[in-house]
């Protein structure tokens, strides 16, 4: 049971990875995104999501240096774009990543989306990626269990991490019974779905008997879960209440409570029909 934000998860390959993080979805480049990461390192994140999508890779990568946090100690993510996929083409987008990163190594590099005919030679590219000591673990991200397979039958590395939409109104439990049996560990973006179910009264009545918010109890949902959850926030008070979730826990009826308030909704584009 995650105890403290430098609480890490042991992924498939031995590599340890925080069991929570900041996602930097839509966040400025510049000093908006380079002094959000450097307040959340403050705060004691230690797990920072980007990709090349979000053009931020270089205000991310600026407030890594200036934090004064050994690197080794920051768990860095990225993603390649649809655009770039295929073999070729996704090893330059990862130079360009690491560029803009300004790092000599990223923790996990990940397929953003399952581009038809595309995905299998992008992992090509980050399974040499990985062999090469460039990055300590590769994955995938809005995989279903159709795309895991496929990949799993035409690969040699196993996705360390699948990273989907996932919150109490998208539980995606078959998915994570998928990989759980198959050892890749289920990280949510997203993990808030942006505020949109925070009155729900069983969220309210959880949240009151705990002294805190909704978005806390969603979060610790995620960790009781075994969800990796990287909430997204520029602000310095919501970055340090996301963060305040290590103090309590939720009982067996709690989660029960939560779980049941899955109705398979998406607020992102479903993977199978997205329009790459």
């Amino acid at each position: 049971m995650a105890a403290s934000i430098f609480d890490t998860v042991t992924l498939g390959n031995g590599v340890k990875m925080p069991v929570f993080g900041l996602g930097v979805y839509k966040v400025e480049e510049g000093d908006q995104v380079t002094e959000t990461v450097k307040t959340a390192l403050k705060l004691g994140y230690r797990l920072i999501d980007t990709a090349s999508f979000y053009e931020n890779e270089e205000g991310v990568g600026k407030a890594i240096k200036e934090s004064g946090i050994p690197r080794e100690e920051i768990f860095v993510t990225t993603k390649v774009w649809n655009s770039d996929q295929g073999e070729e083409t996704t090893l330059k987008a990862f130079d360009e990543s690491m560029r803009k990163l300004g790092l000599d190594y990223i923790d996990l590099y990940l397929i953003h989306w399952p581009v038809k005919g595309k995905y299998l030679g992008t992992w090509r590219a980050l399974e040499k990626l990985y062999k090469e000591g460039r990055v300590r673990a590769i994955g995938v991200s809005n995989f279903k269990e159709h795309h895991l397979d496929d990949l799993l039958n035409n690969s040699s590395e196993k996705p360390a991490v699948n990273q989907v939409e996932l919150h109490p109104l998208l539980s995606q439990e078959p998915l994570r019974d998928y990989c759980r049996e198959k050892s890749i560990q289920v990280e949510a973006w997203s993990p808030l779905s942006r505020g949109r179910f925070f009155d729900e009264p069983v969220l309210r009545m959880i949240a009151s008997r705990h002294g805190k918010t909704p978005a806390q109890v969603i979060l610790r949902w995620h960790l009781q879960n075994a969800i990796i959850a990287i909430p997204k926030s520029v602000t310095p008070e919501r970055l340090k209440e996301n963060a305040d979730i290590f103090n309590f826990e939720l009982n067996t009826e709690e989660m029960e409570e939560m779980n049941g308030l899955n109705r398979n909704q998406r607020f992102g584009a479903d993977p199978d029909h997205f329009e790459f």
